[in-house]
Order: structure tokens, then sequence, then C-alpha cells
């Protein structure tokens, strides 16, 4: 793969110049992995206000799931400092809904931005790369419009101009992974949007499979070939990954993989962190 830092870095969150959105925009309850019930434009009670986090060194400690894996695709930065041009929230506090509905928006744009950045490193979706760079200067030029113009903007829209494209790169690169595998049992039964909870896969041939939306959570994927597999929108809550070798899979994000378990033997694709956390589960 031919990675491009600079576009990847732009996609990653920058806590430092932001305004702590993620802390006061979304709506989030204890019983999800988050410190307390909180009301989407109510400031979280950790926040201090410098925007920072009282508790975000001892978010493993306290059990805050939610909190250590969520990530904004460095949408916060981008509404914080482009689409409010450094406007804080708190001195200007009539920005505040529109900068908190932007920022959902933002999120989302972002996170397509992602799947495209991706696509263009994946070698066996060359064919379709013109029109997968293509749509990403289109969603680049609509993370840069105004303010009033994005809280307008119909996203479901302009994910469906990005599905079929994405699912297209992620039949080259599946069908390139199977290519002289043979077929094992237990492929059958994976289908994308499968319900895996808690199932036990380290048996099953999953090179090269589609696992598209599927519930993972704390499915048993120890030392598992996940070659040529799509996570686009898995659910990887509590999954295990130790010792799994993800480092040619795809459309993984940084927040499925800091919501997993892992370890040092877990292989990752060269655009994702290893979170810190892992050390300690």
């Amino acid at each position: 793969m031919s990675i491009d830092d600079n576009k990847f870095s732009d996609l990653r969150a920058d806590c430092e110049k932001c305004f702590g959105l993620c802390c006061v925009a979304l709506y989030f309850s204890a019983s999800e992995g988050f410190p307390n019930d909180k009301e989407a434009g109510q400031p979280c009670l950790n926040l201090l206000p410098d925007y920072r986090c009282c508790v975000h060194d001892s978010l493993t400690e306290r059990g805050l799931k939610g909190c250590r894996a969520f990530d904004c695709f460095g949408a916060g930065q981008k509404v914080a400092r482009v689409s409010f041009g450094g406007n804080d929230w708190r001195e200007v506090p009539q920005s505040a809904p529109q900068m908190f509905a932007v920022f959902l928006i933002m999120m989302q744009l972002h996170e397509m931005l992602w799947y495209l950045t991706e696509a263009l490193t994946l070698q066996s979706a060359r064919p379709i790369y013109d029109e997968i760079r293509s749509r990403l200067d289109e969603m680049e030029q609509l993370t840069q419009l105004s303010h009033d113009w994005l809280e307008k903007l119909d996203v479901a829209t302009e994910r469906e101009k990005i599905n079929p494209l994405l699912q297209q790169g992620s039949e080259l690169v599946r069908a390139d992974a199977r290519l002289g595998k043979k077929t094992r049992s237990g492929r059958s039964r994976i289908r994308p949007y499968a319900d895996l909870v808690a199932a036990d896969l380290r048996k099953t041939d999953l090179i090269g499979a589609n696992l598209r939306g599927a519930c993972l959570i704390a499915a048993d994927l120890r030392g598992a070939d996940l070659s040529g597999t799509d996570f686009i929108g898995a659910d990887l809550r509590d999954a295990d990954l130790r010792g799994a070798d993800l480092g040619r899979s795809f459309f993984l994000t940084q927040n499925q993989i800091n919501s997993a378990k892992g370890d040092l033997s877990t292989k990752l694709p060269p655009f994702i962190e290893r979170p810190p956390h892992w050390s300690f589960d």
C-alpha cells in the first residue's frame, strides 16, 4: 500500500485544535460506557474550561469505554478552525447550537473522506481510482462550505453517492484476496450485517469476507487471518483481536479498533494506530 500520511493526518482527531465539541454536542448514556447520562448540547461533567478532559488519563481504569473508543475523524478541528474560524462556542454562545449541528454533519463527511482516502491505497481498486478521486474532491469541497450551507446539507444523499463506489472497490479487493484460496467450511454463513455476537470465529475462513455492518460484539477472532476483509460499519466492541492479522483488511476506522481488544501481536493496517490501552486490557 502507498499511504498518503498527510491525508490521513487531516482525518485524525486533534483535540488541541478543537473546543471539546465531542464532549458537548453528542448525546450519550452512562450505560454505553460514558461517564454519565448527557443530553446533546450539554457539556460533559469532566470537561475543563480549557476544553481538556479531567479524566482522560484514566479512562480505562474508570471503565469509560465509549470515551476511550471515540474518534471524530478530525471533524472537531475542522469545525472549530475552518467552519467557525476559531470562534469559541463559550465566547460566542449564540453560535453554539449551529456549531454542534455542523459538527455532527462534518463527522459524517470526514468518515466518508476516510473511506475514500483509504480506497485510493487499495491496489485492487485501481480500475476505479479516477471515480474515487472525483468523489473525494467533491467531498473535500463540501467540508469547506460555510456553516450555514453545511447545516442544511443532506448527508444521506452524499452517502448514497459514494456507497456504490465503495462496494465496487470492496468486491475488487475481496475477489483478489480469495484468488487461489480454497473455500473452507464456515464461509457460507458469513454475510454482511450478520449477527455474530460472541461468535467463535477462530476456525472460520474470513479471508476476503464481507463483514460490512456485521455485529461482532465480543466475537473471538484470536489468531484469525483477516486479509482482504471488509469491515465497513462493523461493530467490534470487545471483539478479541489478539494475534489476529488485520494488516491487509480494509475500511477499518480508529474507533472500531479502539473499541476492540488486542495485543502487541495484533497486526494492523499502517494508517491505524495501536491503542495504548491494549497493553493493560
